[in-house]
């Protein structure tokens, strides 16, 4: 399968969806309290309607959504089906998904993963999340399917759990940090690209001195930066200015609980993500 056009790809894409409603991505975290808070069963149709509604919400006014994967499948087939359901009214309005599944595996599994969250499976956002600590190279299928399809691939480097450095920050033989390693992986994979590549990092906005004390090269990936912490978990502008420096041009700031506490209500959520798409703009904008 060819390649899309310049102007299909995921980067561009993303690019354009900032420009126009600002640097923002809206988790949809469908959690049992949240469910609770918003007066909806914890099953599949409480789920799905969660995750409509938040679509109905932002459509519109922020550049992309991220629906967490797994709080649908543990709901089963019917929350599966809710998934895709948010994926596709999300598609009909115009709205980015980043699909936030974290899949990682190796040769025919990793390629049935591809096929499920980077082809033409209803599953298949505009990007997913994945998982390269099996090897960057295990991920071969995905990045394949992926470009093939116009999607992007958001690869985990640093994380802001505690457990994350111990293994991101370890070295290998050549002295490189895992997470350096991963991020000069995107890199060679996004030489080239226009505006914005397709294969971008996940670092936690909250990740502190990490990306200095590792050497890595944030602005050097030329791809999509996503940054889960923003809001509620507690990463302020000067957060996203230390961790991310000038390559914060990258930066789609991810918010769930400051965005989907205001729900259930539609024009309250709106506002919420109007105010969070606002305070991001403000916070990762050039000298």
């Amino acid at each position: 399968m060819s390649a899309p056009p310049a102007g299909r790809r995921f980067g561009a894409r993303l690019a354009a969806a900032v420009q126009r409603h600002g640097p923002l991505c809206v988790g949809v975290d469908p959690h049992p309290p949240l469910l609770a808070a918003w007066g909806l069963d914890d099953d599949a149709a409480g789920v799905e309607r969660f995750g409509r509604t938040v679509v109905e919400a932002v459509a519109g006014h922020v550049a992309a959504l991220k629906p967490q994967a797994a709080f649908f499948e543990r709901h089963g087939s019917r929350g599966v089906a809710a998934l895709e359901r948010v994926v596709a009214d999300a598609r009909e309005a115009g709205l980015l998904t980043v699909v936030d599944a974290k899949r990682g595996d190796i040769g025919s599994t990793m390629a049935a993963y591809a096929d499920a969250f980077a082809g033409d499976s209803p599953l298949a956002g505009d990007a997913v999340t994945a998982s390269p600590y099996l090897g960057f190279g295990s991920l071969r299928p995905l990045l394949d399917v992926a470009a093939a399809h116009g999607r992007g691939v958001f690869v985990l480097a640093l994380t802001s759990n505690p457990e994350g450095p111990g293994v991101q920050h370890a070295t290998g033989p050549d002295g490189r940090s895992v997470a350096r390693a991963v991020a000069e992986a995107a890199a060679a994979e996004n030489a080239g690209a226009p505006l914005m590549g397709d294969v971008g990092l996940v670092v936690g906005a909250t990740v502190g001195t990490a990306v200095h004390d590792l050497g890595i090269d944030l602005a050097a990936v030329n791809g999509p930066l996503l940054a889960p912490g923003v809001g509620a978990q507690g990463a302020t502008a000067a957060d996203l200015r230390a961790v991310f420096g000038d390559a914060r041009r990258y930066v789609l700031a991810a918010s769930s609980r400051e965005v989907l506490s205001a729900g259930p209500g539609t024009a309250a959520l709106r506002e919420a993500a109007r105010r969070s798409a606002d305070a991001v703009r403000a916070a990762l904008a050039q000298d």
